[in-house]
């Protein structure tokens, strides 16, 4: 048999079951996003309630995800390729839960919101376009993860200024909303907290689209600019086409 194929043992096939659980986990946060934006455009309360009891299945998943990760280290020792990966789900599944309690937090405020009487015209464009692209943000994340391509993890982490742009401009929208009338402060805050948890789920997205640069590469993309990271890719590619990697 040809060494270098790849042979299915019972270790790579829990590998690929623990590959399976983060993608199923972050399917269901991509959905609790979904969820929690038609709730608060639709100013819908049962579905925000909704959103934050499914929370604790995000939670549960991570749990199990990670309990399997520490038993794979301690009983079979990964090196190298192997370990990258426990490591990077360990990382990810974080960023992913991490995600899911913005989701929560934007339920929770989106509660409060509708029992303002005092708080109109809030700035739903601006985030409703954040939330869409934090949505490919994540999916693009995901999809690079289980194809391990990194081919567009430069666009993911360019998507990110686009969310902080948006952020930025309802900050300032609301900023002028409570100075022309006092009345509107509480409210005004509740969605400047919800504008920031969208801001903060593109932040988690942008660092799991970095953990697969580590993990199909081997770099550590934290830190560094998306100029430095699409340099480093172009070179290491370079090098992989000349047999040198």
């Amino acid at each position: 048999m040809n060494s270098t194929k790849h042979t299915l043992t019972q270790f790579d096939e829990e590998l690929e079951a623990v590959r399976e659980q983060v993608m199923q986990m972050g399917g269901l946060v991509e959905n609790q996003i979904r969820l929690v934006m038609e709730a608060l455009f639709n100013n819908d309360v049962p579905l925000m309630e909704r959103v934050i009891d499914n929370d604790r299945l995000v939670n549960g998943m991570e749990v199990t995800i990670d309990e399997k990760c520490v038993q794979i280290i301690a009983r079979r020792q990964p090196a190298a390729n192997d370990l990258r990966l426990v490591m990077t789900v360990i990382k990810t599944i974080t960023d992913i839960e991490r995600i899911g309690d913005e989701a929560k937090k934007i339920a929770r405020m989106g509660i409060q919101l509708s029992r303002r009487e005092h708080f109109h015209a809030p700035r739903y464009t601006e985030i409703r376009h954040a939330a869409r692209v934090v949505l490919e943000m994540l999916h693009q994340a995901l999809d690079a993860f289980a194809r391990l391509d990194v081919s567009t993890v430069t666009h993911v982490i360019r998507q990110d200024e686009l969310v902080d742009n948006e952020f930025r401009t309802v900050l300032r929208y609301l900023v002028t909303l409570m100075m022309e009338d006092p009345r509107t402060i509480s409210g005004a805050l509740e969605m400047l907290f919800i504008a920031k948890s969208v801001e903060r789920m593109g932040d988690h997205a942008q660092n799991m689209a970095e953990y697969t640069v580590y993990l199909v590469k081997g770099r550590d993309a934290r830190h560094i600019s998306v100029e430095e990271i699409e340099d480093e890719l172009q070179q290491i590619e370079s090098l992989q086409q000349q047999n040198f990697i």
